[in-house]
């Protein structure tokens, strides 16, 4: 029984050696090897950052890491997204300051920010709840 395994898999294996080869025949083309050094022409833009224009056309970025040199596209500029503002936060004022609100997955987190002090989602907040909260004047009957 021993010996009948043996001779199959001894009589399989030229044929998955063969499957093999003809696999990398057909398989895609290899990408370009990894870059090995920073082109002359290339603009540090950072520390261990460089951004080079190559014949084409195609801007990339080349960056140092403790693994080596990476080559990548430049990603596209564009204008950045708008902060998304967490939903439940809201904003109280409280004289000079503002206070704000948000539930956490650890319970209710409360702060309190001066006016002068306030970061773009802050400000985000408190222009949309001081809407919000604005007195809603009626008109008077008559």
């Amino acid at each position: 029984m021993k010996s009948t395994r043996c001779f199959l898999l001894a009589a399989m294996i030229p044929l998955l050696a063969a499957a093999a080869d003809k696999k990398k025949a057909t398989a895609s083309p290899e990408p370009p090897p990894p870059a090995t050094v920073v082109p002359k022409e290339a603009q540090q833009i950072e520390p261990y950052t460089w951004r080079y224009t190559d014949r084409q056309g195609q801007n990339w970025i080349y960056r140092k890491t403790p693994f080596g040199l990476v080559r990548f596209p430049e990603p596209p500029a564009g204008p950045k997204p708008a902060e998304v503002i967490p939903e439940g936060m809201t904003a109280a004022e409280e004289g000079d300051s503002i206070r704000f609100e948000r539930r956490t997955p650890f319970g209710m987190h409360r702060w309190t920010r001066k006016k002068t002090e306030l970061t773009s989602l802050e400000q985000q907040v408190w222009e949309r709840d001081r809407h919000k909260a604005a007195p809603v004047k009626s008109h008077p009957q008559e």
